[in-house]
């Protein structure tokens, strides 16, 4: 992956950043000595503006003290730390970047408005953050991959995701978090499915793309039906 060291955020930027042929743009980010962390954001359509922002140490350990929701290492418990990852930088990212409360799933309903993301923005930004969180260790198990693509030849139906990759098995998994808006949970199915068009609100891969009313329900265990915190915080 690489890292951009910075000790000075850079001011938004307009001008298109892209990897090659249109793909997703490779992460961008720093972890500091007190745990803050550092990283290059995109929105606007195919990384048209991006901005650095700065996450405090505070605030990424709120993140990280959330993914012990799943702390279980089974298949799905370790997909719904994913999930919960992707979830919780995306709102931080919104704090920091209030453009990003535009965004709403898909393209057709947001794509006049300053802020929104398309799929290309939200593979490079699910890279980032899933990057992030690997490097501060808390995503066992995985290794975050490069963005792949479906459909590259259709203009109309070609779509990108991040992918990351299960280490005991070599598995490859799609993180799509373009389907909701932004400081949503994402979906996550196996990368062949995703290829071949599934959708992850759809059976069989429905169950593993659960969003509950109550976040402690992503991973129900014994003793957590008291004090139950809201999905939407």
């Amino acid at each position: 992956m690489l890292l951009a060291l910075f000790f000075a955020l850079p001011a938004a930027s307009e001008e298109p950043l892209k990897g090659p042929l249109g793909a997703p743009a490779a992460p961008a980010y720093s972890i500091g000595e007190d745990g803050s962390v550092s990283l290059r954001i995109c929105f606007n359509s195919s990384c048209r503006r991006t901005e650095w922002l700065r996450f405090t140490a505070d605030e990424v350990a709120q993140v990280t003290s959330l993914l012990e929701l799943c702390p279980s290492p089974d298949l799905r418990s370790r997909l719904q730390r994913l999930r919960i990852a992707v979830w919780q930088m995306e709102r931080l990212a919104g704090l920091h970047e209030p453009l990003l409360a535009n965004d709403r799933e898909v393209n057709d309903r947001d794509i006049a408005l300053d802020g929104h993301t398309d799929c290309v923005d939200n593979a490079t930004n699910t890279t980032t953050y899933l990057s992030i969180l690997k490097d501060l260790g808390k995503l066992p198990g995985w290794r975050v991959g490069e963005p792949r693509v479906r459909d590259p030849l259709d203009f109309n139906q070609v779509h990108w995701t991040a992918m990351v990759v299960d280490e005991q098995t070599g598995a490859e998994w799609s993180v799509d978090s373009w389907f909701r808006p932004n400081g949503h949970l994402p979906f996550v199915l196996p990368l062949r499915a995703w290829k071949e068009g599934a959708r992850g609100w759809a059976p069989p891969y429905a169950s593993l793309n659960p969003y509950p009313r109550y976040r402690e329900l992503l991973c129900p265990r014994e003793g957590l039906a008291e004090g139950r915190v809201s999905l939407s915080r």
